[in-house]
This record gives C-alpha cells, structure tokens and sequence, in this order.
C-alpha cells in the first residue's frame, strides 16, 4: 500500500495538468502549442553573430549592427524577441522570483541551439552564466541566469562553471543608459579568478544571459574571455531586444 502511495505521488506533476504562463488555460507544459506558435519567434531570420533578426533578405553572416561595430563574441542563439507578451515572462523570472520559468526559457533556447547546430554551429564546451555583482545578488537572491544555464546546460549535455567569469564591482543597471554610457558603465566590471584561467584557453565558451539588448555586457564579457585564450565565445539568450 505504501509502495502504491510513493509511485502516485512521484507521478503527480504528470497526472495533474499545469497552465500555460501566456494564456493561463490548463495545459500538460508551461506553454501551451498555441501560444508557442504565436507569441516565441522560433522560425525568425537572424543575424548569426548577434542574434537580431534580419532587416532584409540577405545570407550575409553579420548584419549591419555587426558591421558597423564588430563585436568580439562570435555568434548568439536567441530563443525568442523580447516583446509582449514574453517580456513579462522574463520580468516575473528576474525580479518576481518565478525560478520555475528558468527551465521554460532553457527548453526554448535549447530549441533554438540544436536547430543552429543541425546548420552546422559547434556547441560550445563550457557554459557560464553572465554574472551578478555580489550587491545585486544579495538584493535579488539569485542570478537568472545561472537560473537558466544549470537546466540548460543538462539539456545540452554542456558543463556549467558558474564562477568562472566574476562581476568585480557593482554597476549601474544598463536600461536607461546610452549606447556610451553603457560601455563606460562595464569597464573592467568583469574579472576572471587566476585559479580558473587554465579553463578558457583554446576552448568554446558559451555566455548564458536572459536578454540581450545592445549586446553591450555580453561583448564585455566575450572581450574579456578571448583575451584569456578563448578560441569562440558564443551567447545563449531567451530574449532579444529589436534594435531600431
């Protein structure tokens, strides 16, 4: 009898329907197929090397934002565009404390990882979180991101590191600034621990992050590691903001 009881409860979460985080009806997954198809922009063209979508019907690798400012990292996989309705997603993860969302937004940029892949990217060998300085992870209690990258990680079969880039001092949050300002506000934010170095040299080194906006951060960060000896640096990011 007890036996009977332990195997109905491990399978709960499967017999009891859950609800879709869009459309709030009751659905098998977080989200439903319906919403999947209308509001994650899974079949958009984008930019190999920044992940925005193509402002025209071009095969070029980089668009003209890339053009214009190469940026350091190599390519990004975007899941989606942070639009409405996915942006409040994204803000009940980060400031809401909705870390169940974390595995949903992991399964949508693995979605988009294995279809980039199937044309030929390379995944990478290593993944890290984009870090939180100490300040805001004692306000936040967790780092989306990191959030984000352990269920991704499992899902792509890629080890996690989640220390080896550190954010060594607090900044300014990057909305609200300019394009200049963003810049000035990361210089030399990010470090990385001397006992860790030897991971990066020669290796494929994929940034997680939760939404990519100027592209600001994570060039800082891909700068960063390809001065310690990375060969490619490769962003993982649920959402990405259109640029004008």
């Amino acid at each position: 009898m007890l036996d009977a009881f332990w195997l109905l409860f491990h399978k709960l979460p499967v017999l009891l329907p859950t609800s879709c985080v869009l459309c709030m009806l009751p659905h098998t997954s977080m989200l439903c197929d319906g919403c999947k198809q209308q509001c994650v922009a899974t079949h958009t063209p984008r930019c190999d090397q920044c992940g925005h979508p193509r402002l025209a019907n071009t095969q070029d690798y980089a668009c003209r934002f890339c053009a214009s400012h190469i940026p350091a990292f190599d390519a990004t996989i975007v899941a989606t565009d942070y639009v409405r309705p996915i942006d409040q997603l994204v803000i009940d993860l980060k400031f809401r404390g909705q870390l169940h969302l974390a595995v949903l937004f992991a399964e949508l940029i693995t979605d988009a990882s294995l279809t980039t892949a199937s044309n030929g990217l390379h995944l990478p060998d290593v993944l890290i979180p984009a870090p939180l300085s100490a300040k805001r992870l004692q306000e936040r209690g967790y780092n989306q991101a990191l959030e984000i990258a352990k269920p991704l990680g499992k899902m792509l079969g890629i080890p996690v590191i989640s220390k080896l880039v550190a954010r060594q001092r607090h900044t300014t949050a990057q909305s609200g600034l300019n394009a200049h300002d963003r810049a000035d506000n990361l210089h030399a934010a990010f470090s990385i621990p001397d006992t860790l170095s030897d991971q990066i040299e020669g290796r494929h080194i994929g940034i997680v992050d939760d939404v990519m906006t100027t592209g600001q951060t994570l060039n800082e960060l891909a700068t960063l590691l390809k001065s310690a000896g990375a060969a490619r640096v490769t962003n993982f990011v649920f959402a990405r903001t259109l640029l004008l």
